[in-house]
């Protein structure tokens, strides 16, 4: 099975964070680089699990980890803590750490993970390499995404998580392909989502609302340090398009890739095709 579940060979460690322990799953420590890997909203470190072997076959160790308040990394009560610029400084603390080790870190982040891991770059992250996966350049457009943030956000304030995972079942249902999802994954979602702090959904939430276009800063911040740099998408992205993608590539002056068979997770969808981009990317980046 392809997902969250399938099975791999990392090892769950916590590494130091400013709000406590940051759950992670690492493969081994031997490796040319350090590919540290930061998951989108509802997400959690176990979207990359499908990559992670093949990751650390081809010479990295893939490290990917819970953001604070995600699932098995605890996070502070307040919500303007989860919004991007608070959540880069924490994984720009989590790169320090693992740059410590001597190897070149390259990051990556999906979707919300993405407008993180550009703050993390902003803040000053100790990086040799960007990664942004099915990201934009701002706050997600109009669309299905963000008006289920919308109706999500009051059901979460008044009725609290449990209630909240509820109508999000509710109307994934009316998708078939979730129906045919095995019980054992939907019951992970399941207990991912409750696991995670109202607090943390709430300030990702405005994020991905209000998040500004930093694009113009962040081709500064890369070209000053001279760091390298991939915009990939899944070739049917229904979250930020694939144009206006293509055009924040364009606008970083980096190269710009599609993952065939892919929509908004790559990772989950189509790893082999993502890893066709990723690894000789990152081989070339060294």
């Amino acid at each position: 099975m392809t997902g969250p579940l399938t099975p791999h060979d990392a090892e769950r460690l916590e590494l130091p964070g400013p709000h406590g322990p940051v759950a992670a799953l690492s493969t081994k420590e031997a490796g040319k680089a350090i590919a540290l890997l930061v998951h989108g909203y509802t997400g959690s470190k176990e979207d990359f699990a499908p990559v992670l072997d093949a990751i650390a076959d081809d010479g990295f160790r893939a490290v990917a980890i819970d953001l604070p308040g995600t699932f098995e990394s605890p996070g502070p009560e307040d919500e303007s803590a989860y919004l991007p610029a608070a959540l880069g400084q924490v994984v720009a603390s989590v790169a320090e750490h693992l740059a410590n080790e001597g190897k070149p870190v390259l990051l990556l982040g999906h979707s919300y993970g993405g407008l993180v891991a550009r703050a993390a770059v902003l803040a000053g992250a100790p990086v040799a390499g960007l990664t942004l996966m099915d990201t934009g350049p701002s706050a997600l457009p109009e669309g299905h995404r963000r008006t289920a943030l919308a109706l999500g956000e009051p059901l979460l304030r008044r009725h609290g998580i449990e209630a909240a995972y509820r109508i999000r079942e509710e109307m994934n249902a009316q998708f078939p392909g979730w129906l045919a999802l095995p019980e054992e994954l939907r019951e992970f979602y399941r207990h991912r989502f409750v696991s995670s702090s109202p607090q943390a959904l709430l300030g990702m939430a405005d994020g991905l609302r209000y998040e500004p276009d930093l694009v113009a800063t962040l081709a500064e911040a890369l070209r000053e340090r001279t760091v390298p740099a991939l915009v990939v998408a899944g070739e049917g992205d229904d979250a930020w398009s694939v144009p206006s993608q293509r055009d924040m590539a364009q606008r970083l002056g980096v190269p710009f890739e599609t993952v065939p068979h892919a929509a908004h997770s790559p990772n989950t969808e189509n790893p082999q095709g993502l890893l066709d981009v990723l690894l000789p990317t990152w081989r070339s980046w060294l």
